[in-house]
């Protein structure tokens, strides 16, 4: 896996920063995962560069787990195995240095648009730039899949295994990108939904022109990293065949627009 030491910006520090979507309701009742606040040291820390988002994800919080003051990394990524196939895997077990706690964290890092039309529930609403997936299908799969099989028999015995005692709670930590449209107030939104939303979405024909900015389009790959550490920019009219590349293979590409005055975040939809 080819990786990349970023030093201009601290991007553990980053992730960490980045919005946690606090989910707990009637019907998902979750514990969310509370970043202490402390210093890490990213000296040796190499940003998977050429990961897909979510394993980029899983090396900073792993890189974390690692460093930190407040826990003990016991296990990650483990892999329950039944009788002819896989049953799922375990991202985190961790010890609690404070309480002596072991603890199951699940992980998701997740970049979500509001369409107020794309079903009945809130959580069905938030969809993937590419309505491939929902909050809605985190989530269950969350309480329906990944939390359940710590208790599965196969679990068990693989814990034992590896000398760990069973998790006494399970957490989810869930750093969330949210996207309203362009004209939409927050204000309807829970303050746990405000807090993470860092941006905006609009239709290709929305795109105004300001000879002012410089715009950026993000790989995908590079979408957890700081915009200061972008560096390809471009004017309004380099930026816009850029765009129109990626609408017509229906992407829905990720945008920073920056002028002397302000940095802006937003998609273009293609649908």
């Amino acid at each position: 896996m080819k990786t990349i030491a970023i030093k201009t910006t601290s991007i553990i520090q980053h992730f960490k920063n980045a919005p946690d979507l606090r989910i707990h309701s009637e019907k998902y009742s979750f514990e969310n995962f509370q970043f202490p606040d402390e210093k890490i040291d990213e000296s040796n820390f190499s940003f998977p560069n050429d990961s897909v988002l979510g394993l980029q994800a899983e090396a900073c919080f792993k890189a974390y787990l690692k460093q930190s003051n407040n826990f003990e990394l016991l296990a990650s990524n483990l892999q329950i195995q039944g009788a002819k196939e896989t049953l799922g895997e375990l991202d985190y077990i961790v010890r609690s240095l404070k309480t002596d706690e072991i603890i199951h964290i699940e992980l998701a890092c997740k970049f979500y648009l509001y369409d107020e039309n794309a079903a009945a529930s809130e959580e069905e609403k938030w969809i993937g730039p590419n309505r491939k997936d929902s909050l809605f299908d985190k989530l269950e799969k969350v309480k329906l899949k990944q939390f359940p099989l710590l208790h599965t028999a196969e679990t068990i015995q693989k814990l034992a295994e590896l000398s760990i005692t069973k998790p006494s709670s399970q957490v989810l930590c869930l750093k969330a990108f949210l996207f309203l449209p362009k004209k939409m107030t927050d204000e309807i939104f829970p303050k746990s939904f405000q807090d993470c939303i860092v941006g905006y979405y609009i239709k290709p024909n929305d795109l105004e022109l300001d000879e002012t900015a410089l715009y950026a389009i993000p790989s995908k790959k590079e979408w957890l990293l700081p915009a200061k550490s972008l560096t390809n920019w471009h004017n309004f009219s380099e930026i816009k065949q850029l765009i129109d590349a990626q609408l017509k293979i229906n992407k829905s590409p990720l945008i920073y627009q920056k002028t002397p005055h302000k940095m802006e975040r937003f998609f273009i939809v293609w649908w």
